[in-house]
């Protein structure tokens, strides 16, 4: 975008703006700004945000997510049927295989985490996935661990398994870089609330994984640390911002990972990697701990190698925090035989018209998206059409409320340290100052109404369904599309990605459910059936990195 292209009261306000905060800009930045065409976002917001909305009491005064479910009476996750075949592979196997072979102590938690820090030295550098390893502090819970499962005391599904969390989760003993060489560089002293239940739960966290910059790309593009290569082709992108955690899961480094969706950064990467990855309802997990981007929008959630796994992590993380007054009462999650419940009867809308205009997808991903449609029908959903042009719309509001949080957040990192900060994540947050004063309000009135309208167009359904992504993962360090993954965010809906094929060049391509606040139990369940009986249960998944699909030779 030129000067001649974007209003010139923009781009006064823009240094006016930037002047008044003492931000140290340069007219170097205002180029880059323009050039990566981000004042298209301010464009689209003005556009968007007409008269038909100010009669609107913004949404943060409403009530949206004060009803939650009752807590579901539960089973453990040991209380599952036996293993499907997909289970009883060690390598790439799932928590849920893994869980049982650890409390029989057929294999022990020192044995698991030595194999995964080895796969972790073998292939994380040329993969990229992990900001720190933490091999002495593994080995010492692993210890641990082992023998409070020698001595009977073996606590659930989590004890003994390696896992990995983003590394915008503060854990004692670490700096948490959120990605930028900008950031404290001090020794945490504390835990996030996520870590401690991990670590409650008997995890093995084995190390932090990479990110793009202060979790503001939806690609892995980082100007300090590098991208994250993804493990089905190197020559391509994991997706961001949570592209280690991705990495790592699908590569078969740990059995989950942490990651954080602001905009889709949980479920673009999980989508573009082939593994699944859940958004829960905006509440569920506390973020008490986690580097904020946009306090409305942030979400914390698994990244699993099954939708099983995904189920137990929720588990493990959900409910009220008293240090996160965004959690709710009663938003506790219990792993039952409900996963396993099916898909009849089930009323899911997929969504014909998103409100863009254009095709949902290219050829590929529309083929592998009917393709686990389908395997839906086969099982009894019942499947309906819906035209939803509101989510055109929520993402651009989306894009506005993100951009003037995480501006907010770190004014004072760009006051201070702007110099510090790489040119993809500074532009992005400078572009902020580009809105017009009572643009935040006005953005929670439009979100108020759309919230309204998408309310009663799910009226008739149970949940939603998109394709995860419009196209494969691009190649390395570019950014993806946010365009069905971002209107979830403004909503605060939950919303998972489960793999259902490949496209050409070897990238995985996802299907994404969506749901109404709190319907995380049907969200699995239904996952669940596209995991076991759609296209994908017949790709090879346990490790990419071992089928040479990995080359970079291929599909770059």
């Amino acid at each position: 975008m030129s000067d001649a292209a974007v209003p010139g009261r923009i781009l006064d306000r823009l240094r006016a703006n930037l002047h008044a905060a003492g931000i140290p800009f340069t007219e170097v930045d205002i180029d880059g700004i323009l050039e990566k065409n981000f004042l298209s976002s301010v464009l689209e917001f003005e556009s968007l945000a007409n008269d038909a909305y100010l009669a609107a009491a913004p949404d943060y005064l409403g009530a949206w997510g004060d009803e939650a479910e009752a807590e579901l009476p539960g089973a453990n996750l040991l209380a599952f049927p036996p293993p499907t075949d997909s289970d009883t592979q060690l390598d790439g196997a799932s928590i849920r295989r893994i869980s049982r072979l650890l409390e029989r102590r057929e294999i022990s938690p020192v044995e698991l985490t030595r194999a995964a820090l080895d796969r972790v030295a073998e292939r994380n550098p040329s993969l990229n996935a992990f900001q720190v390893v933490l091999e002495r502090e593994a080995f010492a819970a692993a210890r641990v661990a082992e023998r409070a499962i020698a001595d009977g005391d073996y606590i659930g599904g989590l004890h003994g398994v390696p896992v990995a969390v983003k590394d915008l989760l503060a854990l004692t003993g670490t700096p948490t870089t959120a990605g930028s060489a900008s950031s404290d560089p001090g020794i945490v002293r504390h835990d996030s609330s996520a870590v401690d239940r991990l670590r409650r739960a008997g995890a093995m966290i084995i190390g932090k994984t990479t990110l793009a910059e202060l979790a503001y790309s939806p690609g892995s593009n980082n100007a300090h640390y590098g991208p994250t290569r993804n493990p089905w082709n190197l020559a391509h992108d994991t997706g961001g911002s949570s592209s280690g955690s991705a990495a790592a899961v699908a590569a078969d480094l740990v059995y989950a990972a942490l990651g954080s969706d602001t905009g889709g950064s949980i479920r673009i990467p999980a989508a573009q990697c082939g593994i699944v990855g859940l958004k829960p309802t905006y509440g569920r997990i506390s973020m008490h701990g986690v580097t904020p981007l946009a306090w409305s929008l942030d979400h914390l959630g698994p990244m699993t190698r099954g939708v099983s796994d995904a189920a137990l992590l929720l588990e493990v993380l959900a409910g009220r925090d008293p240090r996160d007054p965004r959690t709710r009462v009663g938003t506790t999650y219990r792993v039952s035989a409900e996963l396993e419940a099916g898909a009849r009867g089930v009323r899911i809308g997929i969504v014909r018209n998103d409100g863009t205009g254009t095709t949902l997808g290219t050829p590929e991903v529309l083929a592998a998206w009917h393709n686990g449609i389908e395997a839906l029908e086969r099982q009894g959903a019942d499947i309906v059409e819906l035209d939803l042009p509101e989510l055109s719309a929520l993402r651009i509001v989306n894009n506005a409320i993100l951009v003037l949080e995480a501006a907010a957040y770190h004014e004072k990192r760009l006051c201070e340290r702007l110099h510090m900060v790489g040119e993809f994540a500074r532009h992005r947050l400078l572009y902020a100052y580009a809105h017009a004063p009572g643009a935040f309000v006005r953005a929670q009135q439009i979100r108020a109404v759309l919230r309204g309208r998408m309310q009663e167009a799910i009226e008739e359904t149970d949940l939603l369904c998109t394709p995860s992504m419009p196209a494969p993962a691009p190649l390395l360090g570019t950014p993806s599309s946010t365009r069905y993954t971002a209107p979830f965010n403004a909503l605060g809906w939950p919303a998972v990605t489960v793999p259902v094929g490949l496209a050409s060049g070897n990238l995985p391509l996802g299907l994404q459910l969506i749901g109404p606040p709190w319907t995380e139990a049907r969200l699995l369940q239904i996952a669940r059936v596209v995991e076991l009986e759609g296209p994908w249960r017949h790709v090879q998944q346990a490790n990419p990195t071992s089928q040479g699909a990995s080359s970079d030779t291929q599909g770059g």
